[in-house]
């Protein structure tokens, strides 16, 4: 056996710069971006000026570094849970090729980075924001509630629920009731979302010692938390008709997206399988995605 033939292929490592990006989270981060541009953009009345798209550009930059960073310290804390799952086990802090010093020294940077350019050219509130944002993700949600309690989902979702609010902040300087209907949308949306990807990957959670709800307290009850929360969530995305943020356009496209989300969650309740599980997370994604691009194409009509 030759010696090119005997070398581990484990040996051959990404370039540097593509393991810090992977620390990233880059999909994550481009759904939150997304988000936050959906609050920038119905935070302003009309066609946005050269001097808003300035701004909101400069915002969204500020809330990618701080939300990179957020994202590279949670590797941190749970490279050792990343590691014992199929899910993660990829990821560079898991697989021992990043030490904690340098992917800590990454997270500070990319956080104070963000954090100047929301201070110096966005506004303070939005940096504050943010910054709260990232403590409440990295910390009070990695680090307590998501090995301490199955409500970590639900509770925690208060972060991942904040880029709309973000971005209405950065345009306005003032959170706005309009801004908080965006979040409780995003907040109700995010435990049906990533309970559906437990579900498929319990084994994984129950490996990694996590208090995931299908762990603690089996697929059924799941299944019909899940179903119950896309009900609750379908009266939430009606919120924007009713408060007059949006038109006709949002009203049918919000009830028909919600109409399948609650129909995936009654299937996935009643007939359970990995495959149907996976489709019902999957729509999920094209639920949050579609709505708030329909909240976008309605704000111009």
């Amino acid at each position: 056996m030759s010696s090119a033939s005997s070398t581990p292929a484990a040996v051959v490592l990404p370039p540097t710069w593509r393991q810090f990006y992977a620390l990233t989270k880059p999909r994550v981060i481009q759904l939150i971006v997304f988000c936050a541009l959906i609050g920038m953009v119905l935070a302003v009345p009309g066609v946005p000026t050269w001097a808003e798209l300035r701004l909101a550009a400069l915002a969204s930059l500020g809330i990618w570094l701080v939300a990179g960073a957020a994202a590279a310290f949670n590797c941190v804390v749970e490279q050792q849970i990343d590691a014992k799952m199929k899910r993660t086990a990829w990821r560079p802090t898991a697989k021992g090729q990043l030490t904690n010093a340098k992917t800590l020294s990454f997270s500070a940077v990319l956080c104070g980075a963000g954090s100047a350019v929301l201070y110096f050219w966005v506004n303070p509130l939005t940096m504050w924001l943010t910054f709260a944002t990232f403590v409440g993700y990295a910390v009070v949600y990695t680090v307590i509630l998501k090995p301490l309690t199955p409500q970590n989902i639900v509770i925690g979702g208060a972060s991942g629920a904040m880029p709309p609010v973000l971005g209405w902040a950065a345009m306005t300087g003032v959170v706005s009731p309009e801004a908080l209907i965006l979040f409780l949308i995003i907040f109700l949306w995010t435990p049906p979302h990533f309970w559906a990807l437990a579900l498929y990957r319990v084994e994984d959670y129950r490996k990694s010692g996590l208090p995931m709800l299908p762990v603690t307290h089996g697929s059924e009850f799941t299944r019909l938390q899940i179903f119950l929360y896309t009900l609750v969530l379908f009266a939430a995305c009606l919120m924007p008709f009713i408060m007059r943020m949006s038109g006709w356009f949002y009203l049918v496209a919000a009830v028909a997206l919600s109409i399948g989300f609650c129909g995936y969650a009654f299937v996935l309740w009643r007939h359970y399988s990995d495959a149907f599980a996976r489709k019902t997370f999957r729509f999920s994604l094209i639920h949050l995605s579609l709505l708030f691009a329909a909240l976008l194409i309605d704000h111009y009509l």
